[in-house]
C-alpha cells in the first residue's frame, strides 16, 4: 500500500469541495512514543521536502513536520472562514488512535498574508493569502508538570475512496491503512534517531540592499504626520525591507538553531511549502492562544535597545517605561484588544500597567491579556477579529491599512501576519510573523517595522527598524 504523498498533491479544498462529488477523503493518523529524537534531527531529516517548525517560548510545546498529507488554501475576505471549513472537514471524520496524547495529535501548520488581497510576487512567489499544510510526519514534544520531556511521532495520510462506499467498508480500509502506517512509523523513528545534528556552514554574503532610502522614509513619515494633524490617523505601523543575496542557497536549519539558542523566549517558526522556499523567524508577539474557551494574547508596542551594562540596560528600561510617546503607542494596542475581545468574553483580564519584555538585543513594553470566551469559538474566527492589531496596522484600522497599502513600496506578503498551528478541535496558537525573513534559494528578504505616532522621530524609528533586522541578520551570519 502506497503511503507517501505526491509532490503534485491537490489542495484539500479541491479534493473535498471540488466538482467530483463521487470521491471522499479520510484522514488516517497513527502515533507512537518517540522520546529520544531532537526537534532539529527531525527538521534536518526533512530537508528536500516541505518542512514546518513551531516552538513556543521556554519549555513550551514544539512541533516539527515534514512532507505534506493535506494542503489547505483560501483567498479573499473569507479566507479565515474557508480554512476553518476545510480544517473541520479534514478532522471531523479522522481515524485517530485513542492512545495518542492531545499535544501529539495531527496539527495543521500555516498562516496568512498580511492582506486578503495578497498576490504572489517575486519575493512571495509560492505563497497564498492563506495556506495550511498537514505534514506527513509530525514530531511533537512537550514537557510535563514535572519537567519530563515527552516526544511522539505521528504519521498522517489521506485515504481516498468512492463516496458510495458503505461505512463498514470505509472503516475497514482505514484500519488497513493504519496498519501499514504503523510499519512506516517504526521505520521512520529509527531513521530519525540515526540522523546527525550537523548544521551546514552558512554561505558567504554576496550583496546587501535596502530598497528604501532614508529620504523616502522621511517623506512617508511626513505624510503620516499630516494625517495625524488632521485627525485621520492616530497611529500607523510602517515597514521597510532588506534584501540579501548569498553565494549559494540558504538552508534555514542553521539560522533556526541560532534563533533557538539566542531567542528562547520567542515563538520560533518555519513554513517551507516548497524546498528552498522558507518563511522563518523568532517573534516575541503572541497574537492568540486558544485552549477550550480560554484565550491569551498580548499588547506589544514600544521599544528600546538593550544596554551594554546592567546599569545602562536598567536606565533604558526606565526610559521606555516613562516615555509618553511609547506609552501612548502601547496603550492604543491594549485599548484595541479590549475593544475587540470584550464583546466575546465573560471575563477579560488586562494588566493595569505594562511590563518590560527583555530580549537579546531589544526590550519592549508588554501587557498580557487573558480571558474566558462566552461561547466556544474556533481559533481562526478570533484571528479574523484581531488581525491586524494596532501593533502591526494602526488606528483607525481601515484608514491605517489604506495608508500602508498606498505608501509602503514593497508588499508585506506574510510579514506581520498570523503564523501558527491548529489542532483537530480548532484550537491553536498564532504568533505575529515579525523578526522574520523569506528565503528563495540564495536570496533572502527581511522586513522590519516601527509604530509611528505624532510624537515619532523619523531617525529614531529608522534606527528601531535596523535593530529589528538584527536577529535575522545575525542568524544568517550577515550582520553589518
Amino acid at each position: 500500500m502506497k503511503i507517501e504523498t505526491s509532490p503534485q498533491l491537490p489542495t484539500f479544498a479541491e479534493s473535498t469541495f471540488g466538482a467530483d462529488a463521487k470521491k471522499r477523503q479520510r484522514l488516517v493518523s497513527v502515533s507512537a512514543p518517540c522520546p529520544h529524537v531532537d526537534p532539529m534531527q527531525a527538521f534536518l531529516h526533512g530537508m528536500g521536502r516541505e518542512r514546518f517548525y513551531w516552538q513556543e517560548p521556554g519549555n513550551g510545546v514544539t512541533h516539527v513536520g515534514f512532507g505534506a498529507a493535506a494542503d489547505l488554501r483560501a483567498w479573499g475576505p473569507t479566507r479565515f472562514q474557508s480554512i476553518t471549513q476545510q480544517a473541520q472537514a479534514l478532522f471531523d471524520q479522522a481515524y485517530l488512535p485513542a492512545s495518542t496524547p492531545s499535544f501529539a495529535e495531527p496539527h495543521l501548520f500555516g498562516g496568512f498574508a498580511f492582506s486578503d488581497d495578497f498576490t504572489p510576487d517575486n519575493t512571495w512567489s509560492v505563497y497564498h493569502p492563506a495556506q495550511f499544510i498537514l505534514p506527513h510526519y509530525q514530531l511533537s514534544i512537550q514537557h510535563d508538570a514535572w519537567g519530563e520531556r515527552q516526544g511522539w511521532l505521528t504519521i498522517n495520510a489521506l485515504l481516498d475512496y468512492p463516496a458510495a462506499t458503505p461505512s463498514t467498508r470505509a472503516d475497514a480500509e482505514a484500519v488497513e491503512l493504519a496498519t501499514a502506517l504503523r510499519g512506516a512509523l517504526t521505520e521512520q523513528i529509527e531513521q530519525l534517531q540515526q540522523t546527525p545534528i550537523r548544521m551546514a556552514a552558512l554561505p558567504q554574503l554576496h550583496s546587501r540592499c535596502y530598497p528604501m532610502p532614508y529620504a523616502t522614509w522621511e517623506q512617508i513619515l511626513k505624510a503620516a504626520m499630516d494625517q495625524f494633524r488632521i485627525g485621520a490617523l492616530s497611529k500607523v505601523v510602517l515597514s521597510r525591507v532588506c534584501e540579501l543575496r548569498f553565494d549559494q542557497k540558504i538552508d534555514v536549519a542553521t539560522a533556526l538553531a541560532y534563533l533557538n539558542r539566542i531567542y528562547p523566549d520567542c515563538y520560533r517558526f518555519v513554513f517551507e511549502p516548497l524546498p528552498n522556499h522558507a518563511f522563518f523567524g523568532a517573534s516575541p508577539e503572541l497574537l492568540v492562544n486558544l485552549s477550550g474557551q480560554q484565550i491569551c494574547t498580548m499588547g506589544l508596542a514600544g521599544s528600546e535597545p538593550r544596554g551594554a551594562t546592567p546599569a545602562a540596560d536598567a536606565a533604558l528600561g526606565r526610559q521606555l517605561m516613562e516615555s509618553v510617546k511609547d506609552r501612548h503607542e502601547h496603550q492604543l494596542v491594549v485599548d484595541a484588544l479590549h475593544q475587540r475581545l470584550q464583546p466575546l468574553c465573560t471575563k477579560l483580564d488586562i494588566a493595569a500597567q505594562p511590563q518590560l519584555l527583555k530580549l537579546s538585543n531589544i526590550q519592549h513594553l508588554y501587557t498580557p491579556v487573558s480571558g474566558t470566551l462566552s461561547k466556544p469559538q474556533d481559533v481562526l474566527s478570533l484571528l479574523d477579529v484581531l488581525h491586524p492589531t494596532p501593533a502591526l496596522g494602526g488606528v483607525p484600522r481601515a484608514q491605517a491599512l489604506d495608508f500602508i497599502r498606498q505608501m509602503e513600496p514593497v508588499p508585506r506578503g506574510w510579514y506581520a501576519a498570523p503564523v501558527g498551528v491548529i489542532n483537530r478541535h480548532m484550537e491553536g496558537a498564532f504568533t505575529v510573523a515579525i523578526r522574520s525573513a523569506v528565503t528563495e534559494y540564495e536570496r533572502v528578504w527581511l522586513h522590519a517595522g516601527a509604530g509611528i505616532v505624532e510624537a515619532s522621530n523619523p531617525q529614531k524609528e529608522w534606527d528601531e527598524t535596523a535593530l529589528k533586522f538584527r536577529p535575522i541578520l545575525n542568524a544568517l551570519g550577515a550582520a553589518a
